[in-house]
């Protein structure tokens, strides 16, 4: 898909992945409306457009969609499912709000995000739904059982909506990346680029390789992993 004059949501868009799928988004000439909590600072574009939007919450989400459409445009091309939050700790210690703030952003805000943009992309006969996962979608870690779990629910999810819309024309890709340098889990990325993570950028550009594959080409699931990990 050209992605130039193409209308995308992505959520989670103040920092990291999210923002830097946008400006990746926008350098290749996309419209991009932000969602999220936050505005992500000093990102100004004549493409750019910010709503704030609580993804854990399906009013939030609607009324976010009607705003993308009356302000940026009514044909939302593309989706990115990218909002979501890690809490680590044992399962017998962990608190059962932090459980339930995860599967509320990182699995019930993906189902709703992924229903409100279903019939105007199945009304084109033209969409993409990119999903942000994990490779904790692939494999369990201690002290991360919740987070696994939510990205085990994410990458089935993936699974069978392909299957599902496929004919409609919309596609769905799974994006599974492992050590990104972001501020997940309440890290702070370094001043100089860590070489043994990957980058924000490098998901952005994983994600626009998704988007530009061929109409007849459907990069169901990519899973991403460091080069040269410690």
């Amino acid at each position: 898909m050209d992605l130039t004059g193409k209308i995308a949501i992505v959520t989670g868009v103040s920092k990291g992945i999210g923002r830097a799928t946008a400006e990746a988004l926008l350098a290749k000439g996309a419209i991009v409306a932000g969602w999220g909590r936050t505005a992500p600072e000093g990102l100004t574009h004549e493409r750019f457009q910010f709503f704030e939007c609580d993804i854990r919450n399906e009013v939030s989400v609607q009324e976010a969609y009607v705003d993308t459409q009356r302000e940026v445009g009514a044909e939302v091309r593309i989706l990115v499912n990218n909002a979501g939050i890690g809490n680590m700790g044992p399962v017998d210690g962990f608190s059962s709000d932090d459980w339930h703030a995860m599967f509320d952003t990182n699995v019930h805000g993906v189902f709703y995000c992924t229903k409100v943009v279903l019939p105007q992309m199945k009304k084109q006969g033209e969409g993409h739904i990119i999903n942000v996962a994990s490779l904790a979608g692939t494999a369990g870690s201690p002290n991360m059982a919740g987070y696994c779990a939510t990205k085990f629910a994410v990458r089935g999810f993936s699974d069978a909506l392909f299957k599902e819309v496929r004919q409609d024309g919309v596609r769905v890709t799974c994006v599974m990346p492992g050590s990104v340098e972001t501020n997940f889990n309440g890290a702070e990325p370094g001043a100089e680029p860590d070489p043994h993570k990957m980058q924000p950028e490098d998901i952005a550009a994983t994600i626009v390789h998704a988007l530009e594959a061929p109409k007849a080409t459907m990069l169901s699931e990519i899973q991403m992993r460091p080069s040269q990990p410690k």
